[in-house]
C-alpha cells in the first residue's frame, strides 16, 4: 500500500499561483511595451515580422517572446552635399536638405525589406537623392544658371517629385526638398565678382548722370523763373514810366490850354523866395500875363 497522501485542489491552487507569481517575475516586464511619443514598435516572433503595428502608448499584454524594433515616425531633415555635372562640364557643388518621416504602418514592410530606420537613409534616401541631383544636373546647359531663381525653383520641383515616386513606395513619406548651399568653380565665382562690379560700376555711372541732368533742370527751372521775373520788373517800369509820361502829357496839355496854370506856379515860386529876408525880386514886366521873377540875392 503506498504512503503518498492525495493531491487536494486547494494545493493545486496554490501551486498555479506561485507559478503564476515566478512567471511574472521573471517574465513581468515582457507582457508589456511602451512606445514614445512619434515612434511605432514592429515586433517579430522567432525572426518572422508581425504585421501588427504598435503605436505610442502602453500595450498590455503582449507576448513576451517577441522581440521590439523602434521606428522614429516623426519628421526628419536629411543634409546632402554632391557634385553636380552641367553640359558646360563643370562641377557645381550643391548642398540640399529633404524633409521626410516613415509611414508608420509600412514599418513591418520596412522592416522585412530593408531594415533599421538608418538602413532606410543609407540603402533608399542617399542613393536616390544623389542619382537625381546628377541627373537633373545634365539639363542644365551652363553652371552659373544654378544661380537663376527660376533654375533653382525647378530644381526643388524636379526633386520633390523624383523623391516621392522613388521613395513612397519604400514607406518614406517626403514633404519638401531645399537647396541650401551652391559652389560654382573658382573661376566662375570670380567671374561673376568681376560682372557684378562692372553693374555696380554701371549703375553708380546711371545714378550720377540722373543727379547732374536733374541739377541742369533745376538750373534751367531757375534761370526761367529769373527770366519771368525780370521780364516783370521790366514790364513794371515800362508802365510806370508809360504813367509819368501820360502825366506829364496832360499837364502839358492842361498848362497850354490854361494860362491861370503858369501864374499860379509862379505865384508859388515867389511864396517860397519871400521866405528868406536876404532874397530881392524884380518883375520884368508887371503887366505880363506871365510875370517872370529875378531874384537878387543882395549886396554883400
Amino acid at each position: 500500500m503506498s504512503n503518498e497522501l492525495p493531491i487536494t485542489k486547494k494545493q493545486i491552487k496554490v501551486g498555479i499561483i506561485i507559478l503564476v507569481i515566478l512567471i511574472f517575475l521573471l517574465f513581468g516586464k515582457r507582457f508589456l511595451i511602451s512606445v514614445d511619443s512619434g515612434h511605432v514598435a514592429v515586433a517579430t516572433l522567432f525572426g518572422e515580422v508581425q504585421t501588427e503595428v504598435y503605436t505610442e502608448g502602453l500595450h498590455i499584454p503582449v507576448n513576451p517572446l517577441y522581440k521590439w524594433h523602434i521606428y522614429d515616425a516623426r519628421q526628419k531633415t536629411h543634409k546632402e552635399k554632391a557634385s553636380v555635372p552641367t553640359q558646360d562640364q563643370l562641377q557645381t557643388s550643391l548642398e540640399v536638405s529633404v524633409q521626410f518621416r516613415l509611414q508608420g504602418e509600412a514599418t513591418p514592410a520596412i522592416l522585412k525589406s530593408t531594415g533599421t530606420f538608418d538602413d532606410v537613409i543609407r540603402v533608399h534616401l542617399v542613393p536616390t537623392l544623389r542619382s537625381l541631383l546628377r541627373e537633373q544636373g545634365k539639363a542644365i546647359e551652363n553652371a552659373e544658371d544654378f544661380f537663376l531663381e527660376e533654375t533653382q525653383e525647378n530644381l526643388q520641383t524636379a526633386l520633390l517629385f523624383g523623391l516621392k515616386t522613388a521613395l513612397e513606395p519604400q514607406g518614406v513619406e517626403v514633404s519638401a526638398v531645399l537647396i541650401r548651399d551652391i559652389q560654382l568653380p573658382r573661376f566662375i565665382m570670380i567671374a561673376i565678382e568681376k560682372k557684378k562690379e562692372r553693374e555696380q560700376e554701371v549703375e553708380k555711372q546711371k545714378a550720377e548722370l540722373e543727379r547732374f541732368t536733374t541739377e541742369q533742370k533745376q538750373k534751367v527751372v531757375a534761370a526761367e523763373a529769373e527770366k519771368a521775373a525780370a521780364a516783370m520788373e521790366a514790364e513794371k517800369i515800362i508802365l510806370l514810366a508809360d504813367a509819368e509820361a501820360y502825366r506829364i502829357a496832360k499837364i502839358n496839355k492842361s498848362i497850354g490850354n490854361n494860362a491861370n496854370y503858369i501864374k499860379l506856379q509862379a505865384l508859388e515860386a515867389l511864396k517860397s523866395i519871400s521866405k528868406d529876408k536876404a532874397a530881392k525880386i524884380y518883375f520884368l514886366n508887371g503887366d505880363s500875363p506871365n510875370p517872370l521873377p529875378l531874384m537878387h540875392i543882395g549886396d554883400k
